[in-house]
């Protein structure tokens, strides 16, 4: 007996060291507990492609906020058509339709009884017309799923653009509560099944309750209820990898971006990459129609999103009469047949295979310049490293390599023949479980440009300081940061002196409201700042930082962008 406990403790050791060993090279053999998506959001990140569609009072003044100087007599889009929308929506892929119900200015487009600044008051059908359910009908017709923003702040309210809600007047803010509750339960109690629902730039007012008895089944972008995650800029694309798992902590923020993306996070929050059609606008004009990304571009942002393991949100905007433009309709279908003519027949693929390595033999020796891996993520993000090999001439040739796969990864190289592929997962959390391996010869491929993430953009001084500055201890620098911060992203401010010092307070005001605390966070003599809102070059950005310092010295503020493509 004993001897048999000897054998038994001296075979349990080698097999900890085995095990321990395997660790080291695959992370683990085991079937580790790993952040998995909901049946929510594993549905929602499904659809691949959404559609945005961005309407306002603000598309009749041109600009990309409302400034209320439009009379909402004039605000009649006659030809307006929801059908026409899931068609457009339908022409290049996209499951789902995202309707801004209700932007910055306060505008809805739906009869409520929360405020006289909507549809009600317009001629839009004398009166009785309502917008999100023409839609909500018209997405159950085509078959689409239907989204909902409805922003969090309302400038008729005096919460502006970055407030989350929070009125700039604290006696108005218990009004405010209440009316912004009952536009949200509206939105999603009486218009059926939504998918998604939209909190853009955060939300601070407590909707739990209602989250919890009407949006179940939804996942929700920002605010401290999100389940998905903005990636950081609105450009669309994504930088590599993307990893479709966070900390808790930051996602309970309400704020977090694909920079907060942790392979090992403890929660799924996939990311959805936001894009405009006309460069950087969201809302139509007619100057602002010629400004139409082309079809190069788009592909571009289709690798850097889809291609990366995202879902793509491309903005839609109604003109004035209410339809799509007729030049927009015909661009999304060339984007569709873009994406077809790459990607609609593999020259071969296999499906749902599981361990280290899938070969993958051709029909014959054929030309290649792309391989799609899509993982099953359902079981979370398995793949941690892998290399891609083709077979020339009798022996293997590295084709690509990478990290994160999640949803899907496009991978493209040189023109190559080759008879066989052969992806080796090099390390993995548990065994990895592949959905699919699709081999692909694209004509005529010119590589997507891959622009820098500005991680390592040099610093520009925007202020300074000296021993006059300081009242006893302390230092209050105002900054003026508008012709800095011209695009939504992710910014650093950093205080240089050959003294310690410590900032103790921060605050930004956009369009001068002061902003929710969420979008800095200090740590020792940087800031960074986040910018979800919509940012155009008409915005002010004013920070004011207060630091302390034994020493009455003297310095410079520096900034840079940290996430801007």
């Amino acid at each position: 007996m004993k001897y048999r406990l000897h054998y038994l403790s001296l075979s349990i050791i080698l097999m900890f060291i085995t095990l321990t060993s395997c660790k080291k090279k695959n992370e683990s053999i085991e079937e580790l507990a790993l952040a998995i998506p909901s049946d929510v959001q594993y549905k929602w990140q499904e659809q691949e492609r959404i559609m945005f569609l961005c309407l306002d009072p603000c598309t009749w003044q041109g600009r990309e906020f409302d400034d209320h100087s439009t009379p909402l007599e004039r605000i009649n889009p006659k030809k307006l058509d929801t059908d026409q929308w899931c068609e457009v929506a339908q022409s290049w892929g996209a499951k789902e339709i995202l309707f801004v119900a209700k932007h910055t200015g306060g505008f809805c487009w739906w009869q409520t009884e929360s405020t006289d600044y909507s549809i009600k008051s317009t001629p839009y059908k004398g009166g009785k017309g309502d917008v999100l359910k023409e839609l909500s009908e018209s997405c159950k017709k085509y078959g689409l799923n239907l989204g909902i923003y409805v922003y969090p702040g309302d400038e008729t309210w005096g919460a502006g653009i970055g407030s989350g809600g929070i009125t700039a007047d604290p006696a108005k803010q218990e009004g405010y509560n209440k009316v912004f509750r009952q536009q949200l339960t509206e939105t999603l109690s009486n218009y059926g099944d939504v998918m998604e629902v939209w909190f853009d730039g955060s939300l601070k007012i407590d909707v739990s309750d209602i989250m919890e008895k009407y949006a179940k089944n939804s996942v929700v972008f920002q605010g401290p209820h999100a389940t998905v995650r903005w990636p950081g800029t609105e450009s669309g694309k994504l930088f590599y990898p993307a990893w479709n798992t966070v900390k808790k902590e930051d996602l309970d923020t309400g704020l977090a971006t694909q920079i907060h993306g942790d392979p090992n996070g403890d929660v799924w929050a996939p990311l959805e990459s936001n894009t405009t059609l006309y460069n950087h606008y969201w809302f139509w004009s007619p100057e602002k129609e010629k400004k139409r990304k082309s079809i190069k571009e788009l592909m571009d942002i289709y690798y850097r999103s889809v291609g990366y393991g995202s879902v793509l949100l491309l903005n839609s905007t109604p003109d004035t009469t209410g339809l799509i433009p007729a030049n927009d309709v015909k661009h999304y279908k060339e984007f569709a047949q873009e994406i077809d003519r790459r990607f609609k027949i593999p020259l071969a693929e296999v499906s749902d295979k599981q361990g280290q390595i899938t070969n993958l033999t051709l029909p014959k020796n054929q030309k290649l310049n792309h391989v799609v891996i899509m993982e099953d993520y359902r079981q979370g993000h398995r793949i941690r490293e892998y290399l891609v090999e083709g077979l020339v001439n009798g022996k293997w040739k590295e084709l690509s390599k990478g990290t994160s796969v999640g949803r899907k990864k496009i991978d493209y190289f040189p023109d190559v023949e080759v008879s066989e592929i052969r992806l080796n997962v090099t390390r993995s959390v548990g065994s990895p479980l592949l959905r699919k391996l699709s081999a692909y010869y694209v004509e005529n491929f010119e590589p997507p440009l891959i622009e820098p993430v500005h991680a390592n953009s040099p610093w520009t001084v925007v202020g300074k300081w000296n021993s006059e500055s300081f009242v006893e201890n302390t230092v209050t620098i105002e900054i003026d940061l508008s012709d800095q911060i011209i695009l939504p992203g992710q910014y650093t401010l950093r205080l240089v002196s050959d003294s310690d010092i410590t900032i103790t307070d921060v605050e930004i005001h956009y369009d001068n409201q002061k902003a929710m605390d969420d979008y800095f966070k200090i740590s020792g003599n940087e800031v960074s700042i986040n910018r979800t809102a919509m940012v155009t070059n008409e915005s002010s950005s004013i920070l004011y930082l207060t630091f302390e310092s034994d020493t009455q010295n003297f310095g410079n503020v520096e900034f840079r962008p940290a996430l801007i493509y």
